[in-house]
């Protein structure tokens, strides 16, 4: 009888130590996994490029009020149109406002636009691409309405919506996102159709899973990767839609400092005064690629096809 009792002592001895080592085990792969991940993140070129041009347009946003010496709206005409100097470091307009404190100040509203943009097309786009892939009957519904959206050139179509509504950054914002759900709603559609058609979809349907935990808990996590790649795509175009629409007088309306606007006031006196658009044009460039770079090295971070 003892000896029974120093057996069964030792086989649960013997068992937490083996749930001991494993947990071990466990614990050391997923560090090794994470340092993985984390070396093939720093060895992508795109990604640290890209971030590091964001990061430095980040960096001029959050401290603008300190590097700026001017108010970008105050206009002085004793120092109408000089170049850049150590007193006004990327020049001055036709009506003697700094165009640095412009280009930081109108970076503000450009990168607040895009990222709003990029959240509400991102969130409704997502869902709509979600329930067409999930229910066929919906399918042809949604989708024949972002083809329609679609059709239709992007620039035309905001500017159509701006003209329609009044030129506000509410509805820029508003323009943009309508514009640029479709882009997105068919990225995730694509991606949802493949993760519907695998197998343990079909055992969660059989073992009586409701739809929305399907769609949320386990179809949207696999539409991931496109997803984010593409709102950084959705991110950099609406930057370069808001600029256009800047640009040809149906943006943001004035005083409100915007890189289109600025464009549009330095076309006018290019000959003389060519800091007024080289300066928001290389902002507008530097955030661009930026997000184009970050894009690309995220899409090849998360392929797994990639070495």
């Amino acid at each position: 009888m003892q000896t029974l009792v120093n057996e069964e002592k030792s086989s649960t001895v013997n068992r937490e130590s083996m749930d001991v080592y494993l947990q071990e085990i466990k614990r050391k792969h997923k560090r090794q996994h994470r340092r993985t991940q984390v070396k093939k993140l720093l060895s992508n070129k795109l990604i640290v490029i890209g971030s590091m041009m964001l990061l430095l347009v980040l960096l001029l946003i959050i401290f603008t009020p300190i590097l700026v010496k001017y108010d970008p709206t105050s206009t002085n005409v004793t120092n109408r149109m000089q170049a850049p100097s150590a007193e006004f470091y990327f020049g001055t307009d036709n009506l003697g406002r700094d165009v640095f404190s412009r280009v930081l100040y109108g970076a503000r509203v450009s990168l607040l636009v895009g990222a709003i943009v990029t959240l509400i097309s991102g969130v409704i786009g997502a869902l709509i691409g979600l329930v067409s892939a999930y229910y066929k009957w919906l399918d042809n519904i949604f989708m024949r309405i972002m083809d329609g959206i679609m059709a239709i050139p992007e620039i035309l179509l905001a500017i159509a919506l701006v003209a329609a509504f009044g030129p506000s950054t509410k509805n820029i914002i508003i323009a943009l996102s309508f514009i640029f759900i479709p882009t997105i709603a068919r990225t995730v559609r694509s991606a949802a159709l493949a993760v519907k058609e695998q197998p343990f979809i079909e055992s969660l349907k059989a073992s009586g899973a409701k739809s929305g935990r399907i769609i949320f808990n386990h179809i949207l996590p696999n539409c991931m990767s496109p997803l984010l790649v593409q709102v950084t795509f959705v991110f950099a175009y609406s930057i370069i839609v808001e600029a256009s629409l800047s640009f040809l007088g149906v943006g943001t309306p004035p005083p409100t400092p915007t890189w289109g606007a600025i464009l549009q006031e330095g076309s006018a006196v290019i000959s003389v005064a060519w800091w007024m658009t080289l300066f928001p044009g290389l902002a507008i460039m530097i955030t661009v690629i930026g997000l184009n770079l970050l894009g690309d090295g995220i899409r090849d971070f998360l392929d797994p096809h990639s070495n």
